[in-house]
C-alpha cells in the first residue's frame, strides 16, 4: 500500500509538472516554427522544419538588445541596493532593541498591504518634482529597499541563536564585523532565496516602468515586449499576423531564458532559503 501511495503521489507530481511546463514548451517550440505553421498546425512540431527566421526578423526589426541592457542595469543596481540594505534592516529588527522598534516594524509590514496601483500617482508626482522621469533613477530607487525583503531577512536572522552572537561580542566583535563574519555566512541560503526572488520581481516588473518611462532609450524588456506587436507591424509593412506571432514567441523565448537559468542554478539555495525563513516567526 505504501508503494502504491508513493507511486500515486509521483504520478500526480509528474502530471502537474507537465501541465505547468506545457505552455512554456509550446512557446519555445512555436518560436522555431514557420509563421504559417503556428496558425495552421499549432500543436505539432517537426524538427525538420525548424527555422531561426522568427528570431532573425525580430532582431532586425526591434531593438530588443536595448531592453535587455536597460533591464540588466536596473536589476544589477536595484538588486545590489536590496541585497545590501534589507539584510542590515532585518538584522536590526531581529537582534536589537530600540525605542519604537515594534511600531516601526509594524509600519513596514503595513506597506506590504498597499496595492502597487495606490502608490503610482504619488510616486510619479515625486519623480516629476525631482526631475527623474525617463531616467534610470526613477526605475531603480523607488522600492529598492522593499518591505518584503526587510521582513524576509528579519525572519531568517531571527532564527540565529542569540548565544552565538553574544559569544562573538565577548570575543570583541563590533556590530559590522558581527554582521559580516557571523550573520552573513549563516544566512547564506536565505540571502540566495532573496536574491532569486528579487531578480524575478525586478526582471518581470511592468507597471512601474511603463508609468515612469515613456522613451525607448530607457524602456525595460517587459515594456518593450508589451509593445512588440505594434513595433513589428509598424516596421514590417504588410507583415501577416502569423509572422508577427512567430516573432512575438521568439522574443518571449529569449526573455524567459535568464529566469530559467537563474532558477536552475539557484534552485537548491532557493528551497533552503524558503525553509530557513519559515523556521521562526
Amino acid at each position: 500500500m505504501k508503494r502504491l501511495g508513493s507511486a500515486g503521489r509521483y504520478a500526480f507530481l509528474v502530471v502537474a509538472a507537465l501541465a505547468s511546463l506545457a505552455p512554456l514548451l509550446w512557446m519555445v517550440a512555436s518560436a522555431f516554427k514557420p509563421g504559417a505553421s503556428i496558425i495552421t498546425d499549432p500543436f505539432t512540431f517537426d524538427p525538420r522544419t525548424a527555422t531561426l527566421g522568427n528570431f532573425r526578423e525580430m532582431l532586425d526589426t526591434v531593438p530588443i538588445g536595448v531592453g535587455f541592457r536597460n533591464t540588466a542595469i536596473v536589476v544589477a543596481v536595484k538588486g545590489a541596493i536590496t541585497m545590501l540594505f534589507c539584510p542590515l534592516a532585518g538584522f536590526a529588527f531581529a537582534k536589537y532593541s530600540f525605542p519604537g522598534k515594534r511600531l516601526l516594524f509594524g509600519a513596514v509590514l503595513i506597506t506590504l498591504m498597499l496595492p502597487t496601483l495606490v502608490l503610482l500617482v504619488p510616486l510619479l508626482l515625486q519623480m516629476s518634482e525631482l526631475g527623474w522621469v525617463n531616467t534610470f533613477s526613477a526605475l531603480i530607487l523607488p522600492g529598492a529597499v522593499d518591505a518584503f525583503g526587510v521582513f524576509w531577512m528579519r525572519q531568517v536572522i531571527a532564527a540565529i541563536p542569540d548565544d552565538l552572537l553574544d559569544a562573538a561580542r565577548i570575543d570583541g566583535c563590533g556590530d559590522l564585523r558581527l554582521f559580516g563574519s557571523i550573520v552573513l555566512p549563516v544566512i547564506r541560503p536565505g540571502l540566495a532565496a532573496l536574491g532569486v526572488l528579487t531578480f524575478i520581481n525586478i526582471y518581470n516588473d511592468f507597471v512601474w516602468p511603463v508609468v515612469a518611462v515613456n522613451d525607448q532609450q530607457h524602456q525595460t524588456l517587459q515594456v518593450m515586449l508589451a509593445t512588440l506587436g505594434q513595433s513589428i507591424t509598424s516596421h514590417q509593412l504588410g507583415a501577416d499576423w502569423a509572422s508577427v506571432w512567430g516573432q512575438l514567441l521568439a522574443a518571449s523565448t529569449l526573455a524567459a531564458l535568464p529566469v530559467f537559468v537563474i532558477f536552475i542554478v539557484l534552485q537548491r539555495q532557493l528551497i533552503k532559503g524558503v525553509m530557513a525563513g519559515s523556521l521562526k516567526g
